[in-house]
């Protein structure tokens, strides 16, 4: 029997992805490659690894056999760190889970700076909300995540970022410095069905207000859309300013909540090496945000 490294890293690629193209696009190699790989590796292990549908999907034997598989990448992404210290260099490509906020309003002004500080690493980003980023990166799925209100850790802290209400430039409360919640209470509440709500309902716990949506959403954009149609006013997060557009206001809200947002790699193995560089970096670039 012989399993190497490259078997493996494709039989990732294609669970991960959920697709033999879209592991080839992930890997940079053709598509029969790939299903090469991953069918000399059935071939080796003298079983079969994956069921070939849409999406791919890990069989019994390649459920057992994809925690051994990640160990295995992960200690070869080790050795190649300790190279590229030695060489004083950093490179590779470093997957990065973020909740869709995190996502759109954070990460875009991150990546520009990190392939100017840093053009060796390439950063991947994959969305998710804040409980599948936390599994991803202990998972192996992820080498560093944004994570929301995570515990005391080895991370950085990227941001405070507090909730505001997003209201039409027409609102009768738009033009005041801060909106409580409970004079939202006539208007109808869009939220999303991600971790803020969470965070949202303490929002109206802390005020006395009862917490009752008129329209549940998954996509910020969906959401954005509906406050500019007039449908109701949403309570967002202040990371995502970047993306709300100039008809409609982002106001300071009462009572006052807020999520920290880290950028750590897994607690339960070696990180990546780029990854407290990036996250240091990051920082800085933020203007000494954590702290």
């Amino acid at each position: 029997m012989s399993v190497n490294i490259p078997q493996l890293r494709a039989l990732l690629a294609v669970v991960d992805t959920g697709g033999f193209s879209t592991a080839a696009v992930e890997l940079g190699l053709s598509q029969s490659a790939v299903s090469h790989a991953v069918a000399s590796l059935e071939r080796a292990l003298a079983a079969p690894l994956v069921v070939r549908a849409s999406p791919v999907r890990p069989t019994t034997v390649g459920e057992r056999v994809l925690p051994h598989a990640r160990l295995a990448l992960s200690a070869v992404r080790s050795v190649e760190e300790v190279a590229a210290d030695a060489a004083a260099t950093l490179t590779g490509t470093v997957r990065l889970a973020a909740t869709p906020s995190v996502s759109k309003g954070l990460l875009p002004g991150l990546l520009r700076h990190w392939r100017q500080v840093q053009p060796g690493v390439t950063v991947r980003v994959f969305e998710a909300d804040s409980t599948e980023v936390a599994v991803w990166l202990e998972e192996g799925t992820a080498d560093a995540a944004v994570l929301v209100d995570p515990p005391p850790g080895p991370g950085r802290q990227l941001a405070a970022d507090c909730y505001r209400a997003l209201l039409a430039r027409d609102h009768p409360l738009a033009g005041e410095p801060v909106v409580h919640v409970r004079d939202l209470a006539d208007d109808r509440l869009l939220t999303s069905t991600n971790s803020c709500e969470s965070r949202i309902r303490t929002i109206h716990r802390l005020a006395g207000v009862p917490f009752a949506p008129a329209h549940r959403v998954r996509d910020l954009p969906t959401l954005i859309s509906m406050v500019q149609a007039g449908v109701g006013v949403a309570i967002l997060s202040e990371v995502t300013r970047s993306v709300v557009p100039d008809d409609l206001m982002l106001l300071p809200l009462e009572p006052h909540v807020v999520r920290r947002l880290v950028l750590s790699g897994p607690s339960g193995r070696p990180w990546h090496a780029a990854v407290g560089a990036l996250a240091t970096s990051a920082v800085d670039h933020l203007g000494g945000a954590a702290g």
